[in-house]
């Protein structure tokens, strides 16, 4: 079945979708973007999605390119155009097409929106056997991190890293050897105590997730001990157990950091427990949304 993408108005085939070629977007990496898991048809932490996608256009000084409730109005036509119930919805806003200009164009320059939807699989009991390698290399990002930016070349530089050493993920470190985030997710250890670790979002320091907050809440209600710290690669390296967090990879459980086995180098106990508090929570069509604080 052809793919349908949105593009400032219009459902286009996938493959003639396009942009001007002076998009500040393509030219300055002049936007944002967020992506949103489809699982089971529904469309996962939508709220606290559109709300960070509100703040990161906020940030940098970008209106709106129409109203929340017309952005779910599409949202909802893509995926009924494309006839999928288990994806990846991709929405990006760029601060518009004008002449190439690193100042602000005219103000009669409109945002341009587009979205594009691909087929993903949730098979979640494939996903949880699957614990994955990661590794650590610097984190050379700018200083605006929490900005959910399309600016991502030192995150593709990070995840090549990762993947030239045979690892599915990098962990970036910053300056005071600290570990930030992964180059596409945010990064969880369980310490020997059986306490969930993970850095804290306030600041610019890191990325604030959606699928980060959702399981803060979760595990919060759950019982599950949780500090918000900084901690470091030789501390990771001792974890009893490992994982990742974002939109579509969900939980990735973690076999090993830098070569050293995690646990017996497969998904944990709590992790476990976590993926199923995360899945029951998705896929409930009843369930309310986490509340995602933009601070």
């Amino acid at each position: 079945m052809p793919r349908i993408a949105y593009v400032n108005g219009r459902y286009v085939p996938h493959l003639s979708a396009q942009v001007h070629i002076e998009d500040r977007g393509f030219q300055f990496a002049d936007g944002i973007y967020e992506v949103v898991a489809l699982i089971d048809g529904k469309l996962c932490d939508e709220v606290g999605h559109l709300d960070r996608l509100e703040r990161s256009l906020r940030e940098i000084d970008i209106a709106m390119p129409m109203s929340r409730r017309s952005l779910q109005v599409v949202m909802r036509q893509m995926v009924s155009r494309n006839r999928i119930k288990n994806g990846a919805l991709y929405i990006q806003v760029s601060r518009g097409a004008a002449a190439r200009d690193f100042k602000f164009p005219a103000p009669d320059v409109h945002p341009t929106l587009v979205m594009t939807l691909r087929y993903m699989s949730f098979d979640i009991a494939a996903r949880k056997a699957g614990a994955k390698p990661v590794v650590t290399v610097p984190d050379i990002r700018w200083k605006r991190r929490d900005i959910k930016s399309t600016a991502l070349l030192a995150q593709v530089l990070a995840k090549q890293a990762g993947v030239a050493k045979g690892a599915a993920e990098a962990w970036m470190v910053d300056d005071k050897g600290f570990i930030t985030e992964g180059s596409s997710s945010n990064a969880w250890i369980i310490d020997a105590k059986g306490r969930l670790l993970t850095r804290p979002a306030s600041g610019n320091g890191i990325l604030k997730g959606v699928t980060r907050s959702a399981l803060q809440a979760l595990c919060k209600a759950e019982g599950i001990e949780l500090v918000e710290r900084a901690f470091t690669p030789a501390e990771a390296y001792k974890a009893r157990e490992a994982f990742t967090s974002s939109a579509t990879a969900l939980i990735m459980p973690v076999s090993s950091i830098d070569g050293h086995k995690i646990g017996n180098g497969k998904i944990g106990p709590i992790t476990d427990k976590i993926y199923d508090l995360y899945m029951a929570y998705a896929t409930d069509p009843a369930r309310k949304q986490q509340k995602w604080d933009p601070r």
